[in-house]
């Protein structure tokens, strides 16, 4: 686990505001799809395929009993041969409207094609969420958003306290989602379990089965 992860993980155990932030996302996230009994459309950029959200949201959809949190990954390319799971590409966002929620996930500019079809899917009645670094015109276009920090300066001081990345977040967001179908904790006994879950997720690879391809190599 890097560093990045060991402070994330105290400030888990601090309550900062990130938590805070997060467990809201996530509660908007699960009050678009609950409702309607599922119909989440994942989608990144041509750059960025967050597939890694995926599996871990599938993930919390099982473990937490709230199956409508299992996503649909949308594609922008989409490999000859691939399983049914992943071989979703963007012509499903032109289908996508009422009682459909819509989670855009980039840390760039998702593009113009993502974009006009983000747009449509919203004047069709879908619920457009977004979850990057910031993107303008893709918060002028979601009904709610959350904008990871920027990436520290590479000459940033050694020791310092480090800012969250969109990976990062997305890991709280997933976990945040599970957890906030649960009933009340009892004592610290259900915080320490959850924050164990969380430590590791944040070091263990997704299921195979969500692997775009060859598993690559996951970052600790």
């Amino acid at each position: 686990m890097d560093a990045v992860r060991v402070a994330l993980l105290r400030e888990v155990l601090a309550g900062t505001e990130w938590i805070q932030a997060t467990r809201r996302f996530a509660g908007a996230l699960r009050g678009a799809v609950v409702p309607h009994g599922g119909g989440l459309l994942l989608v990144g950029s041509a750059a960025y395929e967050p597939w890694h959200l995926a599996a871990h949201l599938d993930d919390e959809a099982a473990w937490s009993g709230l199956p409508e949190l299992s996503p649909t990954l949308v594609r922008h390319r989409v490999p000859g041969g691939a399983p049914a799971h992943l071989a979703v590409g963007l012509g499903r966002l032109d289908a996508a409207g009422r009682g459909e929620t819509l989670l855009v996930v980039a840390p760039g500019q998702p593009g113009a094609e993502v974009l006009e079809r983000v747009h449509d899917a919203r004047r069709n009645g879908a619920t457009v969420l977004a979850l990057d670094g910031g993107d303008r015109d893709l918060h002028a276009l979601a009904h709610d958003a959350l904008a990871a920090p920027p990436a520290p300066p590479d000459d940033a001081a050694a020791g310092a306290s480090p800012d969250l990345d969109l990976d990062t977040v997305q890991h709280l967001v997933s976990a945040a989602a599970g957890e906030n179908s649960l009933p009340a904790p009892r004592g610290r006994r259900r915080f320490r379990d959850r924050l164990a879950r969380l430590a590791d997720q944040l070091t263990a690879p997704p299921p195979p089965r969500w692997y775009p391809s060859a598993p690559p190599a996951h970052r600790n």
